[in-house]
């Protein structure tokens, strides 16, 4: 028995192990991570704004620190997930000045 492979063997493995980690690579993207959780939070401190009492707002100088604070949680987390939209992340072997393809 022999365990030798054809090139065309070893050529589809190589293409489907990029294809698993270029897969991996875009949904692990610290930007998706930091976004995600950003509004997540984000909704969380807005509703806590929304709902706060007089005593909570006076104990703040007067100011809804939650609300302000949530909305740019908000716009923290949108702006990493339009990052992420609009600059994807280039898988290694597919960037300029590499000699795939």
């Amino acid at each position: 028995m022999s365990d030798s492979y054809s090139e065309k063997d070893v050529q589809r493995e190589v293409s489907e192990l990029e294809t698993k980690s270029t897969t991996a690579a875009r949904l692990f993207d610290i930007r998706r991570i930091i976004g995600g959780l950003f509004v997540v939070y984000g909704v969380i401190v807005t509703i806590a704004g929304f709902t706060a009492s007089d005593d909570d707002i006076d104990k703040a100088q007067g100011v809804n620190i939650n609300l302000w604070t949530g909305l740019g949680m908000l716009l923290l987390g949108l702006f990493f997930l339009a990052w992420l939209k609009l600059r994807p992340t280039v898988p290694p072997g597919e960037g300029p000045g590499s000699d795939a393809g």
